[in-house]
């Protein structure tokens, strides 16, 4: 079982869950302090800043493994347990996923929860046999460099327009630079997905704005 690590103040009515990327194939047991995590860790912050919300809580989701490892999908059992947590300790919260790579298709394969209101998804790891049903009412913001050599741009592409076929709002923007690591303009990414927390957490419209917007 991964580790807990669901801790919410008291009066917590937002959660944003945050779900770093990985790798295809590993067994490995995640590292303590990986780049991976630390990434997801300034986006989080962005988001805090820009909500400066107190009842805002950040929650990261803690893997067992590296890998996503076939038809075992850890990271989806993983992302899974940690919103049953959350359904125990904040019932009436709304929850926005926050996922990057393979991060990004764990939280695709929970966006259904019922606590769930959409999903920002960052270079995310799309397969077009991947389940789209689960995403009907929801809100998404893909954000993709078409140069990325890591994930495909088009997989993403496809994901939203199958989405949005399957009943949910999506918005996709091709980011003009950052590749998989999101380094290059790192700015952008991240003013971009605070927004679009912010905007799925409010039910405000979602941004479409530059990517170099200010």
């Amino acid at each position: 079982m991964p580790p807990r690590t669901v801790h919410l103040p008291a009066g917590t009515r937002s959660v944003l869950l945050v779900l770093h990327g990985g790798r295809a194939e590993s067994l490995a047991r995640q590292p303590r302090l990986g780049l991976a995590r630390l990434r997801m860790r300034v986006f989080g912050a962005a988001v805090r800043r820009l909500a400066a919300d107190p009842s805002l809580a950040e929650v990261e989701v803690r893997y067992r493994y590296r890998g996503w490892n076939g038809g075992h999908a850890h990271p989806v059992a993983d992302a899974a347990l940690v919103l049953r947590e959350i359904a125990s300790r904040a019932p009436d919260a709304k929850v926005v996923l926050l996922g990057h790579s393979m991060g990004g298709r764990a939280a695709l394969a929970v966006a259904g929860h019922p606590q769930v209101l959409g999903a920002v998804l960052l270079a995310p790891w799309c397969q077009p046999g991947d389940p789209v049903g689960q995403l009907r009412g929801r809100r998404f913001v893909v954000l993709h460099d078409p140069s990325d050599r890591v994930t495909s741009a088009e997989g993403s592409r496809a994901f939203a327009a199958r989405a949005r076929r399957a009943g949910a709002e999506v918005r996709f923007v091709a980011m003009p630079r950052g590749g998989h690591a999101m380094v290059s303009g790192a700015g952008a990414w991240q003013r971009l997905a605070a927004r679009s927390v912010t905007a799925i957490l409010a039910g405000e419209p979602l941004p479409d704005l530059p990517p170099d917007a200010s």
